[in-house]
């Protein structure tokens, strides 16, 4: 049987990147993913991967959990 849950796992093991973290401090602005693209020149798509990973790694449930799990661990001021 194959474990379908293995990515997610490794996620969890992860800290969030660099990359990761200035997405996280940009969501926390209030931009939306278009403007965080544009910010970092970056391609929407992209984007929205890196706030997957976030909220994997994360354990967040939403965006505004995430901006608050950030907070709570000195990720983004």
């Amino acid at each position: 049987m194959i474990p379908f849950n293995v990515p997610v796992l490794r996620e969890l093991e992860q800290e969030p990147t660099a990359r990761e973290i200035e997405v996280l401090q940009l969501v926390a602005d209030g931009l939306v993913n278009r403007e965080i693209g544009q910010r970092l020149f970056l391609s929407e798509e992209t984007v929205k991967s890196h706030v997957r990973h976030l909220l994997a790694k994360l354990q967040a449930r939403s965006r505004a959990h995430a901006v608050a799990v950030g907070f709570r661990r000195g990720l983004i001021a």
